[in-house]
Parts: structure tokens; sequence; C-alpha cells
């Protein structure tokens, strides 16, 4: 055993080295986007192991990868998006119950993690399964293909407890590996989307969150509700459809994170109806909700891409069916919520890395961050529909995508 330990230490210290000595390879496009709202034409990026090394404009003769007329961006973050969820061979929802076995919805959680980064998302913020845990154990062992993910494994809502039950169950998420904590703050869209957890329940989830050293992530749609989770010192807000001016612009007053949807979990869902249909509150009342809530939503993204200060992030809330179709998200904010082509991009990148924690290694194209590189057909600060074209997909060094 003790000659078997010399020579595992001794493979790591070799190994270890290798991927640092790894030769450099260059990137070469028309454009780059930045990430934090500067271009480069005629972008010349060097990465080195999984670091990105040099970013100037050159010619490129000989680059590595020589890309053409695309353009480059920071790889796409997504800060919602429910990998775990999927269809079964059945075509339904999977919802727990239908006979699938663990191994059966792993294989699913995997191919949507690589339909995911296929599209272009590098990164994303899975909310709410304890299945995350070991997708995301594989995806960073490179076992599969994905996204780089962080989780809140188990979501914790009015049902969890007491105000002091709640507390110690944000501490047992920080030692099952949860990377921040999921609260629901309100009902479902699909019943009225009213507070559910009560003032003093949000004090001590987000404050043991952020003693833990945590961030904290709440379902709110009702003003009521995001209006408390704001004066509990929460780190960031989802949904908001029913969002008032009011509660735009205290959110920006305390620097909470806003991330809505605009349209594209709302439209799989009505797309996909034959799918979901009749399971728990997907019914005809639910699914009504959901078409009153489209325009709405469209709304909430266009006051709140006015609102002063506000940092309004992006998630797709992708579940079954929207896999992969994260861009749509983006053009429907530009389209329909009248969000700006830059800030759309910035809040899918950099600012979704501040939001995250994680803006100084990923999020953005400069020297000594994460190779996290993709580059689409057109550009997306003209033309936000191009992020549906991506052509190339490099994370973290690795290509995985280059069908240019």
């Amino acid at each position: 055993m003790r000659t078997l330990t010399c020579c595992v230490t001794l493979v790591a210290a070799v190994a270890m080295p290798v991927r640092a000595q790894y030769a450099p390879v260059t990137i070469h496009a028309a454009k780059m986007l930045d990430g934090k709202g500067g271009v480069i034409n005629d972008a010349l990026i060097t990465v080195q192991g999984d670091k990105i090394t040099k970013v100037t404009s050159a010619q490129g003769a000989g680059a590595t990868y020589e890309l053409g007329s695309v353009t480059l961006l920071p790889g796409l973050i997504d800060a919602h998006d429910h990998l775990t969820w999927y269809f079964n061979r059945k075509n339904r929802f999977h919802s727990g119950d239908d006979g699938d076995t663990p191994a059966q919805s792993m294989l699913a959680a995997a191919g949507n993690a690589y339909t995911t980064l296929m599209a272009g998302v590098t990164t994303a913020q899975s909310p709410g399964s304890a299945a995350d845990k070991d997708l995301r154990e594989f995806i960073a062992l490179g076992q599969i293909p994905g996204p780089r993910l962080l989780t809140s494994l188990e979501p914790l809502s009015e049902r969890s407890g007491t105000p002091e039950q709640l507390r110690e169950l944000v501490k047992q998420r920080k030692q099952q590996g949860a990377d921040l904590i999921k609260i629901f703050a309100s009902a479902s869209i699909r019943d009225g989307g009213k507070q559910t957890m009560t003032q003093e329940q949000l004090d001590a989830a987000c404050g043991e969150a952020k003693a833990q050293g945590l961030r904290s992530m709440v379902h709110a749609h009702s003003a009521e509700s995001m209006t408390a989770a704001v004066n509990a010192g929460c780190t960031q807000i989802e949904h908001g459809v029913f969002a008032t001016d009011e509660v735009l612009a205290l959110m920006a007053q305390h620097g909470t994170y806003f991330d809505p949807q605009c349209g594209l979990v709302f439209h799989n869902y009505l797309d996909n109806r034959a799918k979901y249909e009749g399971i728990g509150n997907y019914n005809e009342a639910g699914f009504s909700s959901m078409e009153r809530a489209l325009p709405m939503a469209a709304n909430v993204v266009r006051r709140a891409s006015k609102t002063r200060g506000l940092k309004m992030v992006f998630g797709t809330d992708a579940v079954a069916g929207a896999h992969g179709r994260n861009a749509e998200e983006l053009t429907c904010r530009v389209k329909d919520g009248g969000q700006s082509a830059s800030d759309a991009i910035i809040s899918a990148t950099s600012l979704n890395a501040q939001a995250m924690g994680l803006g100084d290694e990923i999020g953005s194209i400069a020297p000594g961050l994460q190779a996290d590189i993709i580059a689409v057909r057109g550009d997306p600060s003209a033309n936000i529909t191009a992020l549906g074209k991506v052509v190339f997909v490099m994370k973290g060094g690795v290509v995985y995508k280059n069908s240019r």
C-alpha cells in the first residue's frame, strides 16, 4: 500500500504541470464582444491551459482556430436553469413517480447539460434539486460535457419550519455542498403568486445564508413578497411578474439583483401543454395564468430596464422542453421587453458572473479569466437573434463545438 501511495503521488506530481504547459492556442474572428460593453474588431485571443492569456487586435494569420466573420463573446451564464427537468419516455414531464430509475433521470439530466452547453451556455445555476450535486461533480470532473454548474440543492419554503429551523436548514445545505440557498417566498404563478413566507422566516433564511457566506435566491411573484425579500437582505429575486415600480426602485436602492423572465418559460409550458397537463397545478387555471402572464412579464422587463441602478441579471427558468433554447429569452428581452442588446448580453455574461461572486473568474474575455469563449454567426449587439446561432464553444480551454 505504501508503494502504491508513492506511485499515485508521483503520477499526480507529474500530471498536474502538464496542463499548465499545454502549448498556447489562438482564436481569431472578425469581431469580439468582451462581456462588459467593449468591442474589438479583428480579435485574436490567446489561451493556454484553461485561461485566457492575451486579447488583442491582429490579423491572426495561422491562428489555431480561424473563425472568420463570426462574433466572439464570453460563454453565456444562465442564472436559473433546471437541468434535471425532462420529458420521460412516455413523452410526459417526469414528476418523480412515473417509474423512471435514478439512473434514467441522471442520463436525461446529462443530455440536458450537453444540449445547454452546445447552445453556448458555459455556466448555469440550477436551483432546487438534490440531483444537481452529482451532475455538478461529474461535469467538473470532465466525465460528461455540460456547463459549469452551481446549485442550491433542495429549496426552502414556508413549510420548512420556524425561523430557527430555517437557520438550521441553511447550515445543513452548506454542509451538504450547496453553492447558494433557494427560497420560495410566494406561490407559483399558476396559483396566483401570493406571498407565502413571513417576514420573520425570510429574515432568518436570508440572514443565515449571509452569515454562512452563501447567496440567497428568492422565488417571488407578488410585490409584497418581493418587498419582504429585499427587506430581509436576500441577494437575488426571481420572476417578479407582479412587480411594481416601487419595488423595482427598492431593489435598485438595496443593490438586490433581479432576474425576471420575459417569455421562454411561459411559451415552453404552453407549447408543451399536453406533456404537463394534469400533473400538480398544471391544469386549466394554471395554463390560463401563464397565458395572462406573458404580456405582464415583458412589461416588467421593460420597466426594470428603465429603473435607474437596478441590476437585472439573466436567467431562463428553463424546464423540460426549454433546454438549449436559452437565447430565446434574451431575444424576448430585447424585442418584447425593450432592453438594449448590449445590456442583455452584459446581463448574461459579466453581470451574472458578478452576481454569482465569480466576476474574477468568468463572464468576460480578459487575460487571467477562464477560457469560456463562444462564437455566433452575425453580431448579437446589432441583432440579438444571432445568439441562437452558436458555431463554436470553448469552456475552460476545452473546445466542445466547432461547426464554423
